[in-house]
């Protein structure tokens, strides 16, 4: 007999409960760990010795900013805009500035946000792993020497141990991230205990008061507040993977409560007597059990780690599936999830770039000053595409949304304008790495646009081709062909070549076109159309969202179901291979513009590997191609 709790609603909610600690260990890593690091930050603009007016005004800047910028905006605010499910600032900029009506400008905004994101993503491993394991020094000083080297050998086995991917070791993420903000949130009621006075932080004129009193050091200490929320942006970014419900909950039940807890317990012992030298996060831990404390750390922070790893790989992908990068070799290392992916040129590059930070840096303070800037400046866009949100999705008055707007748009902004004076004690680092992916983006589309552009114009008409087919002078050998090609309504220029050059064809033959919509995932119907074009020639559409990986043995076996009339186990694919060279009229790119994109083109992978197509039946056909 079944009892009372096994109703749907209670199977629901256990499996709200489940995703909820599952997000623990993909969403919450980055802003879950930034306790090890952000009062100490923030405390160092005042001084050795702060005063307890000084510390409560920190705490009450760090408690309303994760309060105003995680729960009231990304929380109760952006996760209500999704495109299809999905969250993020490419799915914000696809659905405001592709889906609905063409942007460029706000398709340029997004884009340069999505590259700011690659920008501190290199930051996150570097700072969360140093901060860490710099809480040896109150074991043992004389282990500082080693603080380096081991963060390095850390971070160089997290990203050598990618291309086996992480889906069974994934698994123990939440529930290791759930003991963790059990942890923190434990020490923070033991630092509470002794000086309870600091939960009157939680008064938000504490915190305006440091601001007013503060002059100059009260604003550039907003830089080191705003890193307890670097974390935020992947609320959002990693709504689809969980759905709103489970990272709601795990917000508001968990990690919320954990972080203020934390962040009042460190303050409360510094305002008790505790020095402000080496790590604040480390001396709310009672003397046993600070290696236990330091040992799980370093675990959260490679958990965090990963995260920005994974999220990276995915961004990577849509912006590929859009057409804003170059096609990449991308592994599926586990059939249980989408997400479980592999991109080898991101993870190197970024193995790379995070080792030099860490090296470079060789600090977790100094790595702060390096951090936020990127972010801020994201979470900025963000607000600003939020503005365009409400007034078009949700239909707001004008009134209304630019009141809200206005609200996150002066906290966004100010946090920004903080991070701006970083700039010159390593804040360009994230925005030389994000302009740099940006120039790669913008590159690229346009070389891509350019491509499309000559090829239309050098399209040879379907009845041409008919006309030549029936002529008797093309022979018509067994099998069946599928030709990959972006023209709709013409002949596929890869078959026109292969045709004219060659002189035959097989019997039966279809050109294949795959189109990356803007949405994020499609529905089964309708997302592949068959037409009859002429005698054995069939035209196939196969329509994809930006999330999707492209299936083309399971495209064609529902082009068959739809009455293409090809053999599934003798087919020969077609591929063009494009060579970019300058045009010869002048009216292309710049020399330069087109340097780049034929280096790009040369060094993309190859279609048939991003396609995943069996490499005995692949005909490459090259090109060249003026642009």
């Amino acid at each position: 007999m079944a009892s009372e709790t096994d109703t749907p609603q209670a199977s629901s909610a256990g499996r709200t409960a489940v995703a909820g600690v599952a997000a623990l260990g993909v969403v919450f890593g980055d802003i879950g760990t930034s306790p090890l690091y952000t009062l100490k930050t923030v405390l160092d603009y005042t001084g050795p010795h702060p005063d307890p007016s000084a510390v409560l005004g920190a705490l009450s800047l760090i408690v309303w900013t994760l309060f105003l910028i995680t729960a009231v905006k990304y929380v109760n605010f952006a996760m209500r805009v999704d495109n299809d499910g999905e969250g993020g600032i490419i799915a914000l900029m696809t659905l405001l500035g592709v889906k609905k009506q063409r942007r460029p400008i706000i398709v340029a905004v997004g884009l340069f946000g999505a590259a700011l994101i690659y920008g501190d993503g290199a930051i996150t491993p570097a700072i969360s792993v140093l901060s860490a394991l710099e809480g040896v020094e109150q074991i043992a000083p004389a282990l500082t020497a080693w603080v380096l080297p081991a963060a390095a050998v850390i971070l160089v086995l997290l990203f050598a141990v990618q291309p086996f991917g992480t889906a069974r070791i994934g698994r123990a993420f939440g529930p290791i991230m759930l003991f963790w903000f059990f942890a923190i949130a434990a020490l923070g009621g033991y630092g509470i205990l002794q000086h309870p006075y600091v939960i009157a932080a939680i008064n938000p004129l504490w915190g305006l008061d440091y601001l007013m009193r503060g002059g100059v050091t009260g604003f550039l200490v907003l830089g080191g507040v705003f890193l307890c929320v670097t974390g935020a942006e992947a609320l959002y970014a990693d709504m689809g993977h969980f759905g709103v419900g489970p990272i709601r909950l795990s917000w508001w039940a968990v990690v919320f409560p954990a972080l203020i807890l934390n962040y009042a317990g460190q303050a409360a012992i510094v305002i008790a007597g505790a020095p402000t030298e080496g790590n604040i996060f480390y001396r709310l831990c009672p003397g046993p059990l600070l290696t236990p404390m330091i040992l799980l750390a370093t675990v959260a922070t490679v958990i965090a780690s990963q995260s920005i790893i994974t999220g990276a790989y995915s961004m990577t992908r849509q912006a590929i599936q859009l057409g804003w990068l170059p096609r990449m070799t991308i592994t599926q290392t586990s059939e249980e999830g989408y997400a479980q992916i592999y991109v080898g040129a991101v993870n190197w590059l970024l193995m790379i770039v995070t080792l030099l930070l860490t090296i470079g840096f060789g600090k977790s303070d100094r790595l702060a000053a390096a951090y936020g800037i990127a972010v801020s400046a994201t979470m900025l866009m963000t607000s600003v595409l939020l503005f365009i949100a409400m007034r078009e999705v949700w239909n707001w008055p004008v009134w209304a949304a630019g009141l809200i707007a206005a609200a996150f748009i002066a906290i966004d902004g100010s946090f920004l304008a903080a991070n701006l004076a970083k700039l010159l004690d390593g804040g360009w680092v994230p925005l030389l790495l994000a302009s740099l992916v940006y120039g790669v983006m913008w590159i690229w589309h346009r070389g891509a646009t350019a491509v499309q552009a000559r090829i239309e114009a050098a399209q040879t008409p379907l009845s041409a081709m008919d006309e030549l087919l029936r002529s008797g002078r093309i022979a018509r050998v067994p099998g069946s062909a599928v030709f990959l090609t972006r023209v709709r309504d013409k002949t596929p220029p890869v078959m026109d070549w292969h045709v004219r050059q060659n002189r035959a064809l097989h019997q039966d033959v279809m050109a294949l076109t795959l189109t990356t919509l803007s949405v994020p995932w499609t529905a089964p119907e309708g997302r592949v159309t068959v037409q009859h074009e002429a005698d054995h020639f069939w035209r196939a559409e196969a329509r994809i969202g930006f999330m999707e990986r492209p299936d083309v043995p399971a495209i064609l076996a529902e082009c068959k179901r739809l009455g293409a009339g090809i053999d599934l186990d003798d087919v020969t694919f077609y591929v063009g291979a494009e060579t970019i060279v300058p045009a010869s009229d002048g009216a292309g790119l710049p020399r330069w513009q087109e340097a780049l994109f034929a280096a790009m083109t040369r060094n993309a992978g190859r279609i048939s590997d991003y396609l995943a197509l069996p490499y005995d039946r692949v005909v490459e056909i090259g090109r060249e191609i003026e642009v």
